[in-house]
């Protein structure tokens, strides 16, 4: 039997109409479908960044210079003690930060501490090594054990290992247990003195000319 034409043809539209709504039920979909995602990125950053700045919020600034309240170190956390700004004729420069496991009561505890303590110096210009090197001497100098002895070779070890420094630089000095008394960072060359005799001797030192501890 011959088909008409004119049904023919209005299967056909029909058919395009219906293809036409599904296409455009389709894109809705996809169009809610993106902007449902664009908003869950939104809020994902959105949470992402509000870490981000709370993580920054939580830190202390001296002399333009900020130090993190607490920082991890061999999966042990450090908390921020004490940290100061060094001035010498008018000029600021340094800033020194000191890190301990757990903050002590007195200037002794601190010291006899075995556990992980760090002291790190930010500097905010340019220093010369002889003037850097003066500078420890000087500073390091209370301490009569540090002028003699075993103790006095493995100081000069840690003085070799200091270079010039620009602004920006870090000198980081961390005792480690059972390792000894690491030295780090731009202005330094990096070197490790064991033991423990020589990280309480250089703390006994820094601590009895910046005492921010009682006694």
């Amino acid at each position: 039997m011959a088909r008409d034409p004119g049904v023919r043809s209005r299967t056909r539209f029909f058919s395009l109409a219906e293809q036409g709504r599904a296409l455009a039920v389709e894109q809705d979909g996809r169009g809610r479908r993106m902007v449902r995602d664009g908003w869950w990125m939104v809020a994902r950053w959105g949470v992402l960044s509000a870490v981000l700045v709370a993580g920054l919020v939580e830190a202390r600034e001296v002399g333009g210079v900020k130090m993190p309240d607490t920082l991890q170190l061999q999966g042990r956390q450090l908390e921020l003690a004490h940290m100061a700004l060094k001035e010498k004729l008018f000029f600021n420069v340094y800033v020194w930060g000191l890190y301990m496991e757990q903050v002590p009561r007195a200037q002794s505890e601190a010291i006899a501490a075995n556990s992980l303590k760090q002291l790190h110096f930010r500097f905010l210009r340019k220093v010369r090594r002889d003037q850097l090197l003066d500078a420890f001497r000087q500073g390091l100098s209370s301490n009569a054990d540090l002028r003699s002895g075993p103790l006095q070779q493995q100081l000069e070890t840690l003085l070799a290992s200091l270079k010039d420094v620009s602004k920006g630089d870090n000198l980081v000095i961390t005792y480690v247990p059972e390792t000894g008394l690491q030295v780090s960072g731009e202005a330094s060359g990096g070197v490790v003195i064991p033991g423990k005799p020589f990280a309480d001797a250089l703390f006994a030192a820094w601590l009895h000319r910046h005492p921010v501890f009682g006694r």
